[in-house]
């Protein structure tokens, strides 16, 4: 077996890397096309500059029913997030704006100096982390905000009477995008991959003992 080489060095490694995020960033871009299309009785248009005069950019959303798809499992219902992940951090757009440049970045740098050119499964984490931080990025740069439509678990609240030290019963209040999905994927994937990683792959591309890929 060939020794493996970092992967900035291998074009097959950069041509893999490429084609996943190109599938994460269509998977997303036209998930949220099709949900803010076709969720509410009449297809809704986000205007960026509403949504920024907005004090609330999901006032600018119509009211509408959600799509039950499986009732108490996920329903459809659109939603405008001002913040990060799960809304955290409202109406810091450009603090996240410059946080995603350099996250991006920082995930280029992982693959091109923390893999080798045959981890394929830690290129596909790399790729999905790209994939979600580029789609969530896209619309906040066109939009002013992230467009969210998938609601899991909606109405599950906790039992016993439980509440979560912030307020609130439901086990997941949280509405989010398929970009939120690749991200948190792809971050658990490179968790996996990388326990010891380090290690191995210095190892491996000072030529020692050989695992798989």
């Amino acid at each position: 077996m060939a020794a493996a080489i970092p992967a900035w060095r291998s074009s097959k490694a950069w041509l893999w890397l490429a084609v996943f995020v190109a599938l994460g960033l269509v998977t997303d871009l036209s998930s949220k096309w099709l949900a803010f299309r076709y969720v509410a009785d009449a297809p809704v248009v986000v205007s960026r500059e509403r949504v920024l005069a907005a004090a609330r950019p999901g006032d600018t959303i119509p009211p509408h029913e959600p799509i039950v798809v499986v009732p108490k499992a996920l329903n459809f219902t659109l939603v405008l997030n001002p913040g990060a992940v799960f809304g955290m951090g409202a109406g810091k757009r450009w603090f996240f704006i410059g946080f995603t440049f350099v996250a991006i970045i920082a995930a280029l740098w992982v693959f091109g100096t923390w893999t080798t050119s045959t981890a394929r499964v830690s290129h596909l984490a790399v790729a999905l982390l790209l994939s979600g931080g580029v789609g969530n990025l896209y619309d906040r740069v066109v939009y002013g905000c992230v467009r969210d439509f998938i609601h899991p678990l909606p109405g599950v609240v906790l039992p016993f009477g439980w509440f979560w030290p912030w307020g609130g019963r439901e086990v997941w209040p949280y509405v989010s995008n398929i970009a939120d999905l690749w991200l948190i994927i792809g971050m658990m994937i490179l968790i996996i991959t990388s326990r010891g990683g380090v290690a191995k792959t210095a190892s491996n591309i000072a030529g020692g003992p050989q695992g798989s890929a």
